[in-house]
């Protein structure tokens, strides 16, 4: 998702996809969405406990967002230089990631 949500602001420097209108970069995002999830819900699916699974619902949501941000975080410091990684995201990201250790606390 963060390719779909955010990689159209880097790619608009290219000059094919600058042309581009609205509408065809967000046909395009639904395009790399579409193939996240492909995965995504599979995933929901297998992992929660009332199919078999180990996870209750609000631990895969928690499993999710905390994947989502590490994903965002690599996307950002390789694709956006421009972006810095400071202090306090450091110490925002490390709480919700201690957060991911309540959550799983039984």
């Amino acid at each position: 998702m963060t390719m779909a949500w955010y990689g159209h602001l880097k790619f608009g420097e290219m000059k094919w996809f600058g042309k581009l209108g609205l509408f065809s970069i967000i046909l395009i995002s639904w395009g790399i969405a579409l193939f996240e999830y492909m995965f995504q819900v599979p995933a929901n699916r297998i992992g929660f406990h009332t199919n078999g699974g180990p996870f209750s619902l609000i631990e895969l949501k928690v499993l999710q967002e905390t994947i989502t941000l590490v994903v965002f975080s690599v996307f950002t410091i390789l694709i956006f230089k421009n972006e810095s990684f400071r202090w306090n995201h450091f110490v925002g990201f490390s709480l919700l990631i201690l957060s991911v250790y309540f959550i799983f606390k039984k």
